[in-house]
């Protein structure tokens, strides 16, 4: 009998687990997979490692900061501010025709930028600021608003509200065409205030930093252990049952699965009311260069790019969407020891249902395709690279929905949340994704949030 189950070994679960465990309750983490991660993972591939999902981690504070969410998490968690070993960015760019916008940790140079292209709307981007900055406070007057709207009542110049939203969507917005002001407020904060930093290893120092701590505070992981069904009795899940017929059972059982998929391994799924499952989902190529991305030209840590004014965040019609995109670089960070190959990684939204149509062999040939043309598009906005890539690997909407389980592949789960992580029983709680905070630093706090409020509480 455990104190507690927890499903998945992403960052949320992992950190939900050193929280229970730390306070000497029995606690087991279960991972359908050989790997930790989740969508923030790690593989090797031709003798190179290859990051899954992190282009950046966002909420950046420097050494010794202990405000903000990467200060309470490093607290809350025990850990050093040298196990996350996190270089800052040297700046990125937001591109759309005719204009581009700087920004880098430092929110004057946002300012400055505006200052220069929408001169009328400094003033107002510093009340944007002000506004997201309160938001903690205004949360129950303006957290489910529409982000678009109440961004048009201070930004008037539409095509700068385009370039804000474009990093906002791509970096955690689960819904098409708009999305909560609450959440706006959240990425906004995170991205443009806090700032954008990486390890120089990647995500596996981040996880591995993480398993130590949890296997130090006595916590049990167990990979290739999926679970297919959720035991309920009396309003309660009482225990789960693994797919090799195992059975284990828990007082509670935490789960960041997603909160559809959750409810499906639920026994009495059938009286629940399903949420929608999410429709967003990237394509991913990963392109090894034989020099430094800035021997190129290619200096900016990430760039968001639009090819026209209106900025569009659905589901596309085709396999990709070429009409925007992310262009990421991990070697653009100013790390004491940089990565010794370069890299250049695009993204761009994609349609699950058409390549999951696809055959084996159509799927192989699609991935090759759209890597040629994700690298058309992306050279629009950055130096030409082609002749330099040395190695290409690539990930799409069929990969995220197997390493995830997400309907759809949907990378940012399901469009409505549920914020206190509560579900129809009583002791079966969500994180991770779903909860609603997104990116690696939100994926840990969701982790610890739900623990405290509902595991450590008399």
């Amino acid at each position: 009998m455990y104190d507690a189950i927890v499903i998945g070994a992403g960052l949320s679960g992992l950190a939900a687990g050193i929280r229970l465990a730390t306070y000497d309750q029995r606690v087991c983490v279960l991972e359908r997979h050989t790997t930790i991660g989740g969508l923030n993972s790690f593989y090797r591939l031709g003798g190179r490692n290859y990051d899954v999902g992190l282009h950046a981690v966002t909420n950046y504070a420097r050494p010794g900061n202990r405000s903000g969410p990467l200060g309470k998490l490093l607290r809350q968690l025990r850990l050093r501010w040298e196990e996350f070993d996190l270089s800052p960015q040297v700046g990125s760019r937001v591109a759309f025709p005719g204009v581009s916008l700087e920004f880098n940790n430092d929110p004057e140079l946002l300012l400055s930028q505006v200052h220069e292209h929408f001169p009328q709307q400094t003033d107002r981007l510093r009340r944007l600021m002000r506004e997201v900055v309160d938001y903690d406070e205004l949360e129950g007057l303006t957290a489910t608003a529409s982000a678009r709207q109440t961004v048009a009542q201070i930004i008037t110049d539409p095509l700068l509200r385009e370039m804000l939203f474009c990093p906002i969507m791509f970096y955690g917005n689960p819904r098409e065409h708009d999305m909560e002001f609450g959440q706006f407020s959240i990425l906004f904060r995170s991205i443009f205030l806090e700032g954008l930093a990486r390890p120089a290893a990647g995500i596996r120092l981040i996880l591995k930093a993480l398993v130590r701590r949890f296997k130090a505070a006595g916590g049990e992981l167990r990979l290739r252990s999926g679970v297919a069904r959720i035991v309920v009795e009396a309003n309660r899940a009482v225990r789960v049952v693994l797919e090799n017929g195992e059975e284990l059972a828990g007082r509670w059982i935490l789960s960041s699965a997603g909160w559809l998929e959750t409810l499906r391994l639920c026994d009495d799924c059938s009286r629940v009311e399903p949420p929608r499952p999410g429709q967003l989902s990237f394509v991913e190529s990963i392109s090894v260069l034989h020099c430094q991305p800035r021997e190129l030209g290619c200096d900016r840590t990430v760039v968001f790019y639009n090819d026209q004014p209106h900025f569009h965040w659905e589901r596309p019609a085709e396999l990709v969407d070429l009409r925007s995109g992310v262009i990421c670089s991990p070697n653009n960070f100013l790390y004491a020891q940089p990565p010794a190959e370069g890299m250049l990684r695009i993204t761009h939204l994609a349609n699950y249902d058409r390549w999951a149509a696809l055959s084996p062999s159509e799927y192989r040939l699609a991935k090759l395709r759209w890597y040629d043309r994700s690298a058309a598009a992306a050279v629009r906005f950055v130096p030409e690279f082609r002749h330099a890539v040395v190695a290409v690997d690539m990930f799409t909407p069929t990969t995220i929905r197997r390493y995830t389980g997400h309907e759809n592949g949907a990378v940012y789960g399901a469009p409505e949340k549920r914020r206190d992580g509560r579900t129809h029983l009583e002791n079966l709680f969500l994180c991770g994704t779903d909860q609603g905070l997104v990116g690696i630093i939100g994926a840990i706090l969701s982790g610890i949030t739900v623990a405290n409020r509902y595991c450590l509480r008399p």
